[in-house]
């Protein structure tokens, strides 16, 4: 069996993602591989070879501290879509050629539902082929919408972020005590998780937001408007936080009827931006008041300042424990949170199948959702509450949070 690990990081990024290569790179040294790679930008640089001895860039204690403060993904990432084997096993064999010459025994892949399709594509052609390489997912995604796991690491910071913006935007919002809509638009195709963070915002020192929209609620814009006319009777200022992702009854987008160019990935997932912008200008042409829309857009995922101890904590707890799982001879599974308890917080990992994930989603419970389905319920906030508790200061140089990064590969 080969005697040296590879770890990737794919999709999009979130704060905390290095922190679970920190644990895949200081668990796999600690469990005697020679060498841990680094592939640059995943799956698809693996392909042409674009690896790195991590050994040679975390080189002491104050870089694996450094990589756990610094957000987005080390590595770099990609978002690409491995080929069925059967139809396409050519790319399966390069990868493989390319695995035993980097005498590969263990492949770790930190990422979302695409990346844990990689994970199970690569895992089943391994069986096929009676290749011994463990390989072994490790969740991440701000969306917070792998199943199996209670929660997924990156979504307690995004979480964070957007509980601290929106009590920020809401102070904002009520100074001059004019008719005014505020609609913040966030990250959340088909799974509202991060929109829901929003309802964290409400405290004994705010008032929170008025009214939240979830994908898993088909949207009406009518509706929309008049709840909006409602509200502004009793008060005139509205902070309103809005999925990208929300869906008219027939299945649209709501970002659609701007008619605005959304592009298509690799994935087939159609780029969703302007759901805000195009509801706040329905808005004031349907009623009197000013409005403004804001998108979060990537600040979300990439605001290292404002990320969750626990969240880092377990980001780096689950790479350890795929690295864990891959000697002892795991291999296609994924490592997932399992809450003990709400109060005291405790969480553990567990193994899952990647059957169990890949190319799922988790879906907002509406159970967790008022009746007229704008307000999350205690229920939900019992649930996030724990996941944005304590900070991780960053290394601050010269006024500024300081990062480690890799320079670009030749």
């Amino acid at each position: 069996m080969g005697k040296n690990a590879i770890v990737g990081q794919s999709g999009g990024p979130t704060s905390v993602i290095n922190a679970s290569l920190a644990g895949v790179f200081e668990s796999c040294k600690s469990r005697g591989a020679d060498i841990v790679y680094g592939m640059c930008n995943g799956v698809a640089g693996l392909l042409e070879e674009r690896v790195v001895d991590l050994s040679t860039l975390l080189t002491d204690d104050l870089d694996i501290e450094l990589l756990k403060r610094t957000p987005s993904s080390f590595l770099g990432s990609c978002r690409y879509k491995l080929p069925d084997w059967h139809t396409d096993e050519a790319v399966y064999k390069k990868l493989f050629a390319i695995l035993e010459k980097l005498d590969i025994g263990y492949f770790f892949y930190i990422g979302g539902n695409d990346s844990m399709d990689t994970i199970g594509k690569l895992a089943e052609y391994g069986e096929c082929i009676q290749s011994d390489i463990r390989f072994m997912g490790v969740p991440k995604t701000i969306d917070n919408d792998l199943m199996v796991t209670d929660h997924t690491p990156g979504y307690g910071s995004a979480a964070k972020y957007i509980g601290v913006v929106m009590k920020e935007i809401i102070r904002d919002a009520t100074v001059y005590g004019i008719k005014y809509v505020t609609v913040v638009e966030i990250m959340g195709r088909n799974a509202g998780w991060l929109t829901a963070a929003a309802a964290l915002a409400k405290s004994d020192d705010c008032e929170g937001v008025d009214m939240i929209c979830l994908p898993e609620v088909p949207f009406n814009v009518e509706h929309f408007i008049e709840k909006v006319r409602v509200m502004q009777e009793k008060k005139p200022s509205i902070v309103i936080a809005v999925s990208e992702g929300v869906k008219l009854e027939d299945g649209r987008y709501v970002c659609e009827l701007a008619d605005d160019v959304h592009a298509v990935d690799a994935f087939g997932h159609k780029a969703l931006t302007g759901t805000a912008r195009y509801l706040a200008n329905v808005v004031a042409r349907n009623l009197d008041t000013k409005t403004r829309c804001i998108e979060l857009s990537t600040l979300q995922r990439c605001a290292g300042h404002l990320t969750s101890r626990t969240d880092i904590t377990e980001a780096y707890q689950v790479g350890g424990a795929a690295a864990k799982a891959a000697f002892e001879g795991v291999t296609g599974q994924m490592v997932a949170l399992k809450r003990i308890s709400n109060s005291p917080y405790q969480c553990t990992t567990e193994l899952h199948p990647i059957s169990e994930v890949a190319n799922l989603e988790k879906k907002v419970p509406l159970s967790w959702m008022n009746e007229n389905h704008t307000q999350m319920t205690e229920d939900f906030l019992a649930y996030a509450r724990p996941l944005i508790q304590a900070e991780l200061t960053p290394l601050y140089i010269a006024g500024l949070p300081h990062h480690i990064y890799m320079k670009p590969q030749k």
